[in-house]
């Protein structure tokens, strides 16, 4: 009897990629994947704790499984990723519907976990192990397929920021092998990847015997197959001149940065641990320019951090028109357990949405702005998938933005000349130009 699986994630593209290779590890042990609740024998939650509201989407959706499976044989119920690793006891405590939590740095033992489940007993594998947890990924095959494919060169975290729960849910900073990456890469590229991300917690912190994330690129440029290369998240501290100089020397990296600053306060940067100052971060915006006048940048921004004063987040408002980032993520202080910032004295909520509005309107400005100045352009976009309703083909652009054009699904996983008619805050419309001879924009 074929026994089936439903992965459902949540969270960062880290937790993405850990989700395919789960299941190319239960693939091993007889489990297909479903996209249907109902015939799963298996239920897995990939799960999210940078937010309390990301932890609290857990509990949601076991309640709805227990409903769905309240006439029906109960599923093996699976908890894995950051919360798993942060609150196992308190998981297990709260909704003893679930049966296994697997931490994020022992996706090496699941299929055991699975084969030796006794249904009376709960299991809970929480351990830092990132070197076996890779070495075992490294020999089961990525079977990603897609033509944009995750890439995990770097986990963990040794910064301690103090609003972080990262380095206490993914460990010590652990790059893996080069050459390991290397031929994960090239299996992803054999599959028709045209572009891989390489991720990371602190994805410039890569360090292998002395070769970095510059080397890491350079090596998978080589390869003919891959078109595109992207890495995220970066850390302003690790943003060095051999990494900048990759974006003038390279022919495959994207131009789009994403490199957080989370407050435009030195003050509250430093209240936040983040070891760098808006003067530092001012300075890599402008040697990236330097080097490479196209780049545009992202970040990430929390509003309303301990201590934050009008003066503070008019600091945050001012580098963002400065700057002009695109594509960013801005959200309220969410306090994590078990961090510096866990206890510390909260801002007023309505004060603190009043800001969250007014950044998220000035980030939307110059995200439209940046999508209006491309319309009547072509630009090229790497065909992704068909829409939901299948009218139209999904791609995106150089700079990670949505793009739905009209067009054969022959142009999947093709990169391709698109004519932009319109646009709005997040999504490019057009048409795909056959044959195009001038400079795309």
């Amino acid at each position: 009897m074929v026994q089936k699986i439903f992965i459902k994630t949540f969270g960062c593209q880290m937790n993405e990629y850990d989700s395919n290779r789960i299941y190319d590890s239960v693939k091993k042990i007889g489990f297909v994947k479903t996209n249907k609740y109902e015939e799963a024998n298996c239920y897995l939650l990939n799960t999210c704790h940078i937010r309390d509201k990301a932890k609290e989407k857990v509990y949601h959706e076991i309640g709805r499984v227990k409903k769905i499976f309240r006439s029906k044989k109960k599923p093996l119920v699976i908890v894995t990723g950051c919360v798993a690793q942060a609150e196992n006891q308190e998981i297990l405590k709260r909704e003893p519907y679930i049966d296994l939590i697997i931490g994020p740095q022992s996706y090496h033992k699941i299929n055991n976990v699975i084969l030796n489940h006794c249904k009376k007993k709960k299991v809970l594998e929480t351990e830092f192990d990132a070197v076996s947890k890779f070495e075992y990924l490294s020999r089961i095959k990525n079977d990603s397929g897609k033509s944009s494919s995750f890439l995990t060169i770097q986990e963990g975290c040794d910064k301690f920021c103090h609003f972080c729960v990262v380095p206490f849910t993914r460990g010590p900073e652990y790059s893996r092998p080069f050459s390991q990456i290397i031929d994960e890469a090239k299996n992803l590229a054999s599959q028709g990847s045209k572009e891989i991300i390489l991720l990371g917690q602190n994805v410039n912190a890569y360090n292998d015997k002395g070769l970095k994330l510059s080397d890491l690129i350079f090596e998978i440029e080589n390869f003919k197959e891959i078109e595109r290369i992207r890495y995220t998240t970066s850390h302003p501290k690790d943003m060095t001149d051999d990494l900048i100089n990759v974006y003038k020397n390279s022919k495959k990296i994207m131009p789009l940065v994403h490199l957080p600053v989370q407050s435009g306060s030195n003050k509250i940067l430093k209240l936040m641990n983040r070891k760098h100052k808006i003067k530092e971060y001012l300075n890599i915006y402008e040697k990236l320019k330097k080097v490479n006048r196209n780049i545009e940048f992202s970040s990430d921004f929390i509003i309303g951090y301990p201590g934050e004063n009008e003066e503070d987040f008019n600091d945050t408002l001012n580098l963002i028109k400065r700057i002009k980032f695109i594509n960013s993520f801005s959200f309220l202080f969410s306090a994590r357990p078990g961090t510096v910032a866990e206890n510390l004295k909260l801002i007023n909520r309505d004060t603190c949405l009043k800001r969250l509005k007014k950044v998220q309107e000035c980030l939307a400005e110059h995200q439209l702005k940046k999508n209006k100045s491309l319309e009547n352009k072509v630009i090229k976009v790497l065909v992704e998938n068909q829409t939901k309703d299948k009218l139209n083909l999904f791609g995106r652009s150089e700079y990670l933005t949505s793009v739905i054009l009209d067009g054969n699904i022959k142009y999947i996983g093709q990169i391709v000349n698109v004519q932009i008619l319109r646009s709005n805050r997040n999504t490019l419309f057009g048409k795909i130009i056959k044959k195009f001879d001038k400079k795309v924009a």
